[in-house]
């Protein structure tokens, strides 16, 4: 088998999970990521269904496992801060997904990245500059290290990525806003019970507190047509529209904002989706968030997970056939991808109503009604133990 030389851009989950598998398979591979570091920011994220699957294959389950966050309910509070329904989201989990985790997302990044970095040269504080291909190869320049040729080229770089910006086109003919913004940011304190999740509504924006693993984040998500000078890099820009969005909010938001102000570490983005009807072109191929992105509902890191997996698989089965291999990596995948895509509005508007009559109906009806399945299971699952 041809022993390929491959560049992944983006140290991601996707990016680390591809370099683990196309280097167990015996492949030299040089993983490039603008950031200075892994990013530790952003949601808490599940690894769930296929991807579960792969980390068993690559023996890091039982750390992702002690890493997880033993998330024990959600409490749904009016503007007060007075409880309105409480979910057991643990019995619910252990009744109806036991083998799905929820991670930092930070802590998913880098058990991947331990699983990977003897196997790949990683290279941090750089980026794709330009990217020449011809049949034979990809020609490619960086930011600062010296320019290399290589056999293929991965983008893993996510939703804003430089790979599909140099090699597919402009981010406006593949990215589509959802219509809502997120960020998260830690808190430096809290004094919420452990385990305990706590979100409140109000018409189109939601504030939350995760506990995640021993640093609290706060949680914000609003609807917002695409705001046209959007700047991802521009912190003190997103500092601005949160303060703009969420001042007056009751509860504790006014603490949270307080947090933003202080932060210089703070997860902003639109929730979008990524359309990219084929997604290789020649020697180069999109994985992740850069090919298919269903952002913040999509089980992203999932998709990630499994997605890096298909990708090297298929790699290996056709090292000398690019074209075979992505294609065969995108139709497999890319059902999987379908099914989670075409959900995202309508999850969404579930968890962020944009109504008071929505705010009412989700949390005295869709939520309440979940908790009361949660209470059942885990009757039945008393049930059947004293049996």
């Amino acid at each position: 088998m041809p022993r390929l030389q491959v560049l992944i851009s983006g140290a991601g989950i996707a990016g680390c999970t591809l370099a683990f598998w196309l280097a167990r398979n015996g492949h030299a591979v040089t993983v490039v990521e603008r950031s200075g570091s892994l990013r530790s920011s952003g949601s808490p994220v599940d690894v769930r269904g296929a991807a579960v699957d792969v980390v068993e294959r690559m023996n890091i389950a039982a750390q992702l496992r002690d890493a997880r966050i033993k998330i024990k309910g959600m409490t749904l509070l009016d503007p007060a801060g007075h409880p309105i329904t409480r979910v057991n989201l643990e019995a619910l989990r252990s009744s109806i997904v036991p083998r799905d985790m929820e991670l930092a997302r930070g802590d998913l990044a880098r058990i991947l990245h331990d699983a990977s970095k003897n196997g790949a040269d990683y290279i941090f504080g750089d980026s794709v500059k330009t990217l020449a291909q011809d049949e034979a190869g990809v020609d490619v320049t960086f930011e600062h290290s010296p320019g290399r040729r290589f056999d293929l080229v991965i983008g893993a770089d996510g939703l804003h990525s430089v790979v599909r910006r140099f090699a597919f086109g402009a981010d406006s003919e593949f990215v589509r806003h959802a219509g809502l913004y997120a960020a998260t940011v830690a808190l430096p304190g809290s004094s919420h019970p452990e385990g305990e999740m706590f979100m409140l509504n109000t018409p189109g924006k939601l504030a939350a507190l995760h506990p995640c693993q021993g640093t609290p984040l706060a949680y914000f998500l609003f609807w917002q047509p695409k705001i046209p000078e959007f700047d991802d890099t521009d912190l003190e820009q997103q500092k601005r529209i949160l303060e703009r969005h969420f001042a007056g909010i009751g509860w504790r938001v006014p603490e949270f904002l307080d947090a933003v102000r202080a932060t210089s570490d703070m997860y902003f983005d639109s929730v979008a989706r990524v359309d990219v009807a084929n997604w290789a072109r020649g020697r180069i191929v999109l994985l992740g968030d850069a090919s298919s992105c269903v952002s913040l509902f999509g089980d992203g890191s999932t998709l990630a997970i499994a997605g890096g997996y298909e990708l090297a698989k298929a790699v290996t089965e056709s090292p000398a056939n690019p074209a075979a291999a992505f294609s065969r990596y995108q139709a497999i995948h890319g059902k999987l991808v379908a099914s989670k895509q075409k959900n995202l509005v309508s999850v969404a508007s579930r968890i962020v109503p944009r109504t008071a009559t929505g705010i009412w109906l989700q949390t005295r009806l869709f939520w309440r009604a979940v908790a009361g399945f949660a209470a059942a299971m885990r009757l039945k699952r008393r049930w059947q133990g004293s049996g």
